[in-house]
């Protein structure tokens, strides 16, 4: 039977219609281009992809009626290549930001410990021009000094108010002993250790070493904190890189990343709408990151303007040496009042040796010029600060920006005119795009997002920490976080200053002094250096009873500057008292 000519036109019409409706769903009569795509991005063994297109009705996220050439070995390794491939671009994302904290971490760590090298021979070059008698003792106390202030900076140390002013306690008897009272000689070491403790009552030294630890407690707090708040920088980055994605999330992201090459389009790209919806989803709870990562940034650039400002650590460790001299005068001025007061509390040592009278240069007031040597690795700091922080303003957004960032580049389409949505090529996609954070996922078309994830939680809590230490409430005074520069009449605490009117050599504990009722801490690293910068010197201060701050009566009007402090132990007021009814008694 012979085929009529019209209906054998009509079949081959019909034929060719199936064959372009084939190629629009599977280009290639072979998944060739599957097979290749596989083996280059090394998603699985090739075994897993099919020759040709067949049907695998145990697909459970590419799910499609026609023929695939996917499988459901394929589907488990696409799971895992997502999460992999997103987590390597929140790496490659953050890789330069956390190299830049790291790397500024270091170099402000080498310039502090420059600088205190610089300070330190400062300092000991004041006692080897000014004071040579005393210049060899003085090492090691100059050396306890800053070791103990590197530690407070590394947190292994005592607060500030501690280091410095068990620093005068361990230099006023070598300037007693040395310039006051030059010809002693050989004292006992119960004699040394009772003008340390004594030393607070006192108070050779006026309002000199509250000037210093004032000086000193705003910049390098700021420095010790800036240093941790780094670390928790980089903690947070590598914690993020580590965040956890849902089943919703990874069968989204295996929905717009490789269910196109089910059908043979391996080179079609999502549609840029569709990718921030899915991109949104995953990392909802990572974008709520994004105020307290602001937050974090603004407080690097408090702290690294308060160490690098006109008030900042390498003024304040500079600024030791002129201040010792000071204190240094401060207590030859007022040697003879020192020397009565000594003899009080103390008696008299158990060796005297008299010597030949010392060169008068000795005795005399030194007034030497020590001026800050602004020439220390420190000073470049200024310019990396600058540089430091008009990048990492740059990454202000980096949480909200994230999901917007993985979609640029290489998911973009190449040509604009089609994109895939899903489940088809488009032209465009129609659905609505969310916003970025939690909040906004409820009506997000593609991922099913969850609760609040623990991992972001825990970011969350590091950063909240950092904003703790420069601004929270502590219970101690020596960790609060002073909010305005100390020295500038502003931000002081009625604890560590007195509101008398007390000048700088009033040689009233008023001005000056929180020494009142201070307590030293016991830390184990600060003991072991102590221990061996100073041996036979206790590092607390034991057995001294202080008067408290309202019994002290007010410096009586037409009393010389730089008379001795109007308290002392309750031991030395009742010698007092007795030798007074004695001598009145005789009388």
């Amino acid at each position: 039977m012979e085929m009529n000519p019209q209906r054998l036109k009509w079949l081959l019409l019909l034929w060719s219609l199936l064959a372009w409706f084939s190629g629009v769903h599977l280009r290639s009569p072979s998944c060739h281009e599957v097979r290749t795509a596989f083996q280059l991005r090394q998603i699985g063994p090739l075994n897993f992809v099919p020759d040709f297109p067949g049907r695998d009705g145990d697909l459970q996220i590419c799910t499609y009626d026609g023929p695939t050439c996917c499988t459901k070995k394929m589907e488990e390794r696409y799971q895992v290549m997502v999460r992999r491939e997103i987590l390597q671009n929140i790496h490659f994302l953050s890789y330069e930001l956390k190299y830049r904290i790291e790397k500024n971490g270091e170099a402000f760590q080498e310039a502090f410990t420059s600088l205190i090298h610089v300070a330190s021979n400062h300092t000991n070059s004041l006692f080897k021009t000014g004071y040579r008698t005393m210049a060899k003792e003085a090492t090691e106390v100059v050396k306890g000094l800053f070791t103990d202030l590197s530690l407070y900076v590394l947190d292994l140390s005592w607060n500030i108010d501690d280091i410095v002013l068990s620093f005068f306690d361990s230099l006023f008897p070598l300037v007693y002993n040395r310039l006051i009272q030059p010809g002693l000689n050989e004292v006992s070491v119960d004699y040394l250790e009772c003008l340390r403790l004594a030393r607070q009552d006192i108070n050779p030294f006026g309002a000199y070493p509250m000037k210093m630890v004032a000086e000193m407690t705003r910049p390098l707090q700021a420095m010790k904190t800036l240093l941790q708040v780094l670390n928790v920088g980089s903690e947070v980055l590598n914690m993020t890189k580590n965040v956890v994605f849902t089943r919703e999330c990874t069968r989204a992201l295996v929905k717009m990343g490789y269910c196109s090459h089910c059908h043979g389009l391996t080179l079609i790209k999502p549609c840029v709408a569709y990718c921030l919806n899915v991109m949104r989803g995953c990392l909802a709870n990572v974008a709520d990151i994004d105020p307290y990562w602001r937050g974090y940034i603004s407080n690097l650039d408090e702290l690294t303007s308060i160490i690098t400002g006109p008030r900042g650590v390498e003024q304040a460790l500079l600024r030791v040496a002129p201040m010792v001299n000071e204190a240094i005068l401060h207590a030859q001025l007022n040697g003879p009042e020192i020397s009565t007061t000594v003899s009080k509390v103390c008696d008299q040592p158990q060796e005297r040796v008299q010597t030949a009278p010392l060169d008068s240069t000795v005795r005399t007031p030194a007034t030497l010029g020590f001026k800050p040597q602004a020439t220390t690795q420190f000073a470049n700091l200024t310019q990396r600060r600058r540089d430091f922080m008009n990048y990492i303003r740059r990454f202000r957004t980096f949480y909200a920006s994230l999901a917007e960032q993985i979609c640029e580049g290489e998911l973009l389409p190449q040509d604009g005119s089609t994109c895939w949505s899903g489940e088809n090529v488009v032209e465009s996609y129609t659905s609505r795009v969310v916003g970025n954070g939690l909040k906004e996922q409820a009506n997000n078309p593609e991922v099913k997002v969850r609760g609040p994830d623990s991992l972001v939680k825990k970011v969350v809590e590091k950063l909240l920490y950092v904003d703790t230490m420069l601004h929270g409430k502590k219970s101690k005074k020596s960790e609060q976080w002073p909010s305005r520069e100390a020295g500038s009449g502003e931000g002081k605490n009625e604890d560590t200053e007195s509101s008398g009117d007390c000048d700088d050599e009033d040689g009233c504990t008023g001005s000056g002094s929180g020494e009142l009722g201070r307590k030293k801490k016991t830390n184990m690293a600060g003991d072991r250096v102590k221990d061996n910068i100073f041996p036979a010197v206790a590092p607390t201060l034991k057995g001294v009873m202080v008067a408290s701050p309202s019994s002290i009566p007010d410096n009586p009007a037409g009393s010389k500057p730089g008379t001795a402090p109007n308290h002392y132990s309750l031991s030395s007021v009742a010698l007092i008292t007795t030798l007074g009814l004695l001598c009145h008694w005789l009388l």
